[in-house]
Parts: structure tokens; sequence; C-alpha cells
């Protein structure tokens, strides 16, 4: 059995293509054992918030990190990352990541202000950044 890096992390896209890649360089680099997908920012709540996460924050079924593009319809990456970061099942434990494809230093910056642990890469996920998570 290959070791993982993580238990659990969430890849939340709305290019079924980009997820699908990022699967499997996830996957081939051994970075976690499971692999959540989403290709919407509701949805994504939706299945993060039919998982009960006791005091401690965590559950055996939350990821531990959610990768999250920026540009999607109806709910893009911030006002996904602000709504769970807002509300009582925050996932105080979970690391964000966006994953996009901007190069706009706004979106930095944003990133930023939105919380400073935010790692912020551009598109495609390779595992040499992987290995820096």
């Amino acid at each position: 059995m290959p070791k993982f890096k993580y238990k659990r992390v969430m890849l939340l896209d709305d290019n079924e293509l980009d997820n699908y890649i990022n699967e499997k360089i996830i996957q081939a680099s051994h970075f976690s054992e499971k692999i959540y997908k989403n290709t919407s920012g509701k949805s994504a709540l939706e299945f993060l918030s039919n998982i009960r996460i006791p005091e401690n924050g965590m559950t055996d079924l939350y990821p531990e990190i959610i990768f999250v593009d920026l540009n999607m319809p109806m709910m893009d990456g911030f006002q996904f990352i602000n709504y769970l970061k807002n509300t009582e099942k925050a996932p105080l434990k979970s690391r964000f990541v966006i994953l996009t494809s901007s190069i706009n230093d706004e979106d930095r910056r944003k990133a930023e202000e939105l919380d400073k642990e935010i790692v912020f890469l551009n598109k495609p996920l390779n595992e040499m950044m992987l290995s820096q998570l």
C-alpha cells in the first residue's frame, strides 16, 4: 500500500476535464487517499453540509484540503470560501488552495485579504506544487 500525504481532499472546478486531470495527478503522486470532486459551489456545499462536524472540527470524511477554482458560474471560488468561513460548520482545519487559470494580481490580493493562509496556485496542477503543500 502506498503512503499518502493526506487522507481526503476535495476538487471544486466547474470544468470536469480539469477535475479529472487534477484527480489523476493527485493519485499518481500519492497526495491523497480519497478525492472528492464537485463541479459547482452549491454541490460542494451540499456535500460538506451533510457531514456532521463534532466539536473538534473534523470528521473522518471531511477534506483536509479543498482545491477551489475561482471562475465558476453562480458561485465563484471566493464566494464559496467566504460562505464556508462564515458558517457554523466552517471547516476550521481544512486548508484552502485556490487553483486557477487567473493571472490577475487582484485575485491574489483578494485571496490574501480573505485569509492569509490560502495558497494560490496557477493551473495546471503538478507534482511539484503538491509536494510544497
